[in-house]
């Protein structure tokens, strides 16, 4: 039995603002069949310790970065969870990161500098008699958790993994805070977790961890690029040895199609435009999104590129929040065409009522680590159209003369990422859509794609072993 902790910023179903959450909750019930004791420690915010349906305190500490704190174990579902209580940098309102006004919180380097620190020492020392194996640190949140360690002197027997989920977020902070950041001030130089004269919380992690990974092989390609790897390409260019690319799955519990045959799906579908208000007899492919509204997720080219879907009939469900500006550009659009319905923020079960009813669902994004939104499309028969980028194209086979030919295309694939590649995109599906016998079994090799966990878990735990082999005397 391979024991690793799993450190994260966020964890289903407790607390969650994207994917990284998904990821975090489900990957522990995922290897627990190929003999891995993962347990995951995630901040003690108000939304998870509300949702803490039993805890018992395992560890306490005087003074974790200017105030007490103490770490408590709780089930998470039939595995274990370790919380960071620690009222000073975790109970307020807003989000885990940002206040109601939507401002990063300033103390951010202390806050999570704090669950990387609790984090190395449980590795170092272990926690309610058991110690793991592995420090499995999820982005920057816990960047600074293999440093910690290496200075806790238990470098040496633990093993560090420092996964990249999006390396748009690095845990900046000024060099005037190495000291309360407890940092050892020979690391701050180009080679240690220097960046532009500050501090990276990423960086760190990227340097000091044993072994590197990210949520897709094409996407560890792309982060090697300049286009992609947001400065820190030269880095992981230099640890390519070191990096692996391991695709996210989903959790099939949670994401099950409400119906058996794709027969089926069609009264989900009318039940979805009585919902939303959208016309029932139109004859084009009724199109969904649910994303972060955000340029990186190529929404500001759907809306460019929407007149290819609606001048031919299709329609467009939109679900999501992000940008104030694109918010409004899509609400004006509902407003004065019948064919599009938006929905601004976030609601679990409309998201899973819109893949269900959505015959395609669109991910045009710029970049895409892996995704999970196309995911959840092939498990639910709604054809993916997305950018050829990152996870997307890895998860996608493309309707391309070659994939409609030997049978096995499950989406549409474009490139580059433009409004004019995009409108072509939708025009291409809607010729699809209109070939009910190709749509079929586009629909029908979707469904039988393999979207689960059982395949990139064997992965992580052939990779734990790996790295705890490399570690034994």
């Amino acid at each position: 039995m391979t024991r690793v902790l799993s450190v994260a910023s966020e964890c289903v179903p407790l607390i969650k603002t994207g994917g990284l959450a998904d990821v975090v909750g489900a990957l522990p019930a995922a290897l627990a069949v190929h003999g891995v004791d993962m347990r995951v420690l995630i901040p003690g915010y108000p939304q998870v310790m509300a949702k803490l349906p039993t805890q018992e305190a395992v560890a306490d500490y005087d003074d974790l970065f200017g105030g007490p704190a103490r770490v408590l174990k709780a089930p998470l579902g039939d595995q274990i969870l370790y919380v960071l209580e620690a009222p000073h940098l975790y109970d307020r309102d807003g989000g885990p990161y940002m206040d109601k006004g939507g401002n990063d919180w300033r103390d951010n380097p202390e806050r999570f500098a704090a669950l990387s620190s609790v984090a190395a020492m449980i590795g170092a020392d272990g926690i309610d008699e058991w110690r793991p194996e592995v420090l499995h640190c999820h982005d920057w949140q816990a960047g600074f958790a293999p440093l910690y360690l290496r200075e806790l002197g238990a470098a040496g027997r633990v093993a560090t993994l420092m996964t990249i989920h999006n390396i748009a977020f690095q845990g900046m902070a000024s060099a005037a805070r190495i000291g309360t950041l407890g940092l050892p001030r020979t690391g701050f130089h180009q080679r240690g977790y220097e960046f532009w004269d500050s501090v990276s919380a990423l960086k760190a992690g990227l340097v000091y961890a044993d072994k590197l990974s990210t949520v897709s092989p094409t996407y560890a390609g792309e982060l090697m690029t300049k286009e992609f790897g947001m400065g820190l390409d030269g880095v992981l260019r230099e640890r390519q040895a070191d990096l692996v690319g391991i695709l996210n799955g989903i959790d099939e519990t949670i994401w099950t199609p409400p119906y058996k045959t794709i027969a089926q799906k069609a009264k989900h579908k009318a039940a979805l435009r009585k919902e939303l208000g959208l016309p029932d007899n139109w004859p084009g492919p009724l199109c969904v999104v649910i994303s972060r509204l955000t340029e990186q997720k190529g929404l500001d080219i759907l809306l460019q590129a929407l007149p290819a879907l609606l001048d031919r009939g299709g329609q467009l469900a939109l679900l999501g929040s992000g940008n104030p500006g694109l918010e409004e550009a899509f609400q004006r659009k509902a407003q004065k065409h019948p064919g599009v319905a938006v929905h601004i923020g976030y609601d679990e079960g409309l998201a899973q009522r819109l893949i269900a009813g959505g015959d395609a669902i669109l991910v045009p994004s710029r970049f895409e680590p892996c995704g999970l939104t196309q995911l959840y499309g092939l498990r639910y028969g709604t054809l993916p159209l997305v950018a050829l980028t990152g996870g997307l194209a890895d998860t996608v086979i493309n309707a391309s003369p070659a994939g409609l030919a030997a049978g096995c295309a499950t989406g549409v694939q474009f490139h580059p990422v433009t409004a004019q590649a995009l409108a072509q995109a939708l025009m291409k599906l809607i010729t699809l859509y209109q070939d009910k016998e190709t749509w079929t079994r586009m629909m029908t090799n979707a469904m039988a794609s393999p979207v689960s966990w059982t395949h990139s878990a064997a992965k992580y735990a052939a990779l734990y072993q790996d790295m705890v082999k490399a570690k034994s005397p």
